[in-house]
């Protein structure tokens, strides 16, 4: 009897922004593939965030907004400045 339960095998996460990557066991699944240190090739998975980048995990404050979400959001919507005083 077959099971409905997707493959657990190993999977490279990489966080490109700390130019950070662990290996792991996952059911993530990806077209991408790496060679790890060990010589093997594995399914990688690009993330945006990890314990490496994180301002929880590292103690250290960064922006991620580098795109100017408010900036577009006020544009969009305006900004009251009768409310702002």
């Amino acid at each position: 009897m077959q099971s409905d339960n997707p493959e657990y095998r190993p999977v490279v996460f990489r966080d490109r922004s700390a130019g950070y990557a662990f290996l792991t066991r996952s059911t993530a699944s990806s077209d991408r593939t790496i060679e790890w240190e060990d010589g093997h090739t594995y399914p990688v998975v690009d993330v945006e965030t990890s314990s490496a980048s994180h301002p929880f995990y590292t103690g250290t404050r960064r922006v991620l907004d580098t795109a100017g979400r408010v900036e577009r959001f006020e544009r969009r919507y305006g900004r009251d400045e009768d409310k702002d005083r």
